[in-house]
Protein backbone atom coordinates (compact mmCIF):
# COMPACT_ATOMS: atom_id res chain seq x y z
CA UNK A 1 0.00 0.00 0.00
CA UNK A 2 1.02 3.42 -0.55
CA UNK A 3 0.54 6.59 1.54
CA UNK A 4 -0.67 8.88 -1.13
CA UNK A 5 -2.87 11.11 -0.37
CA UNK A 6 -6.16 11.35 -2.52
CA UNK A 7 -6.04 14.07 -5.54
CA UNK A 8 -9.65 15.84 -6.38
CA UNK A 9 -10.44 17.01 -9.32
CA UNK A 10 -13.86 18.81 -10.41
CA UNK A 11 -15.32 18.46 -14.02
CA UNK A 12 -18.26 20.01 -15.15
CA UNK A 13 -20.05 17.88 -17.51
CA UNK A 14 -21.05 18.92 -20.94
CA UNK A 15 -23.61 18.10 -23.35
CA UNK A 16 -20.97 16.22 -25.76
CA UNK A 17 -20.13 13.74 -22.41
CA UNK A 18 -23.96 12.40 -22.25
CA UNK A 19 -26.48 10.84 -24.60
CA UNK A 20 -29.80 11.75 -25.64
CA UNK A 21 -31.14 11.71 -22.47
CA UNK A 22 -28.54 13.88 -20.52
CA UNK A 23 -27.06 11.24 -18.78
CA UNK A 24 -23.08 10.22 -19.06
CA UNK A 25 -22.44 8.08 -21.56
CA UNK A 26 -20.82 5.04 -19.62
CA UNK A 27 -17.25 5.07 -22.03
CA UNK A 28 -16.53 9.27 -21.25
CA UNK A 29 -16.24 7.96 -17.49
CA UNK A 30 -12.92 6.19 -18.87
CA UNK A 31 -11.79 10.06 -19.86
CA UNK A 32 -13.00 11.40 -16.25
CA UNK A 33 -10.56 8.77 -14.74
CA UNK A 34 -7.43 9.17 -17.19
CA UNK A 35 -8.00 13.23 -16.30
CA UNK A 36 -8.11 12.49 -12.61
CA UNK A 37 -4.68 10.34 -12.83
CA UNK A 38 -3.29 13.55 -15.29
CA UNK A 39 -3.55 15.57 -12.91
CA UNK A 40 -2.75 13.03 -9.77
CA UNK A 41 0.70 13.08 -11.97
CA UNK A 42 0.97 16.78 -11.77
CA UNK A 43 0.24 16.77 -7.77
CA UNK A 44 3.29 15.06 -6.93
CA UNK A 45 5.41 17.10 -9.60
CA UNK A 46 6.23 14.40 -12.44
CA UNK A 47 6.01 15.32 -16.05
CA UNK A 48 4.44 12.97 -18.68
CA UNK A 49 6.60 15.08 -20.84
CA UNK A 50 9.75 14.77 -19.84
CA UNK A 51 8.83 11.03 -19.52
CA UNK A 52 7.80 10.68 -22.85
CA UNK A 53 10.76 12.38 -24.20
CA UNK A 54 12.83 9.20 -21.96
CA UNK A 55 10.36 7.03 -24.26
CA UNK A 56 8.53 5.99 -21.37
CA UNK A 57 4.92 5.94 -21.06
CA UNK A 58 2.24 4.37 -18.69
CA UNK A 59 -0.55 2.63 -20.51
CA UNK A 60 -3.75 1.45 -18.75
CA UNK A 61 -3.46 -2.81 -18.29
CA UNK A 62 -6.43 -3.36 -16.86
CA UNK A 63 -10.26 -1.49 -15.40
CA UNK A 64 -12.68 -2.77 -13.08
CA UNK A 65 -15.16 -0.16 -13.24
CA UNK A 66 -18.44 0.12 -11.15
CA UNK A 67 -21.28 2.32 -12.33
CA UNK A 68 -23.47 3.39 -9.53
CA UNK A 69 -25.85 6.13 -10.16
CA UNK A 70 -25.61 8.32 -13.53
CA UNK A 71 -24.09 12.09 -13.33
CA UNK A 72 -25.93 14.41 -15.50
CA UNK A 73 -25.41 17.41 -18.02
CA UNK A 74 -24.56 20.57 -16.30
CA UNK A 75 -23.36 18.82 -12.87
CA UNK A 76 -19.99 18.98 -11.42
CA UNK A 77 -18.36 15.99 -10.67
CA UNK A 78 -15.44 15.47 -8.40
CA UNK A 79 -12.97 12.39 -9.79
CA UNK A 80 -11.00 11.39 -6.95
CA UNK A 81 -7.34 9.46 -7.21
CA UNK A 82 -5.37 7.53 -5.31
CA UNK A 83 -2.66 5.51 -5.48
CA UNK A 84 -3.30 2.25 -3.68
CA UNK A 85 -0.49 -0.13 -5.29
CA UNK A 86 2.63 0.80 -6.55
CA UNK A 87 5.60 -2.24 -7.85
CA UNK A 88 8.47 -2.60 -10.03
CA UNK A 89 6.54 -1.92 -13.68
CA UNK A 90 2.93 -0.77 -12.65
CA UNK A 91 0.72 1.10 -10.97
CA UNK A 92 -2.70 0.72 -9.15
CA UNK A 93 -5.18 3.46 -8.27
CA UNK A 94 -8.49 3.53 -6.65
CA UNK A 95 -10.99 5.84 -7.97
CA UNK A 96 -14.20 7.45 -7.53
CA UNK A 97 -16.53 9.91 -9.07
CA UNK A 98 -18.73 12.02 -7.28
CA UNK A 99 -21.56 14.23 -6.82
CA UNK A 100 -22.58 16.20 -3.77
CA UNK A 101 -20.60 13.53 -1.57
CA UNK A 102 -22.95 10.62 -3.29
CA UNK A 103 -20.53 8.20 -5.46
CA UNK A 104 -21.68 7.53 -8.91
CA UNK A 105 -18.95 5.79 -10.40
CA UNK A 106 -15.50 4.05 -8.86
CA UNK A 107 -13.19 2.32 -10.41
CA UNK A 108 -9.70 0.23 -10.03
CA UNK A 109 -7.31 1.26 -12.61
CA UNK A 110 -3.92 -0.81 -13.03
CA UNK A 111 -1.36 0.96 -15.46
CA UNK A 112 1.61 -0.47 -16.57
CA UNK A 113 4.93 1.22 -17.43
CA UNK A 114 6.24 0.50 -20.81
CA UNK A 115 8.99 1.51 -22.98
CA UNK A 116 7.44 2.88 -25.87
CA UNK A 117 10.09 1.35 -28.37
CA UNK A 118 9.19 -2.20 -27.84
CA UNK A 119 6.06 -1.41 -25.85
CA UNK A 120 7.21 -3.88 -23.34
CA UNK A 121 7.14 -3.46 -19.62
CA UNK A 122 9.98 -1.88 -18.01
CA UNK A 123 10.95 -0.46 -14.68
CA UNK A 124 9.43 2.86 -13.33
CA UNK A 125 11.96 5.18 -13.06
CA UNK A 126 14.12 5.01 -9.80
CA UNK A 127 13.42 8.41 -8.85
CA UNK A 128 9.42 8.52 -10.00
CA UNK A 129 9.28 5.08 -7.71
CA UNK A 130 10.94 6.83 -5.24
CA UNK A 131 8.35 9.91 -5.17
CA UNK A 132 5.71 7.48 -5.37
CA UNK A 133 6.05 5.87 -3.02
CA UNK A 134 7.19 8.79 -0.14
CA UNK A 135 3.68 10.23 -0.66
CA UNK A 136 2.99 13.36 -1.62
Amino acid sequence: MCKQSVNKLDIRVYYEDTDAGGVVYYANYLKFFERGRSEWVRTIGASQADLLEQNIAFVVRRVEMDNIAPARFEQIITVQTALTELKRASMVFTQTITHNNKTLVSAIVKVACVDLGTMKPRAIPAELSKELSSGT
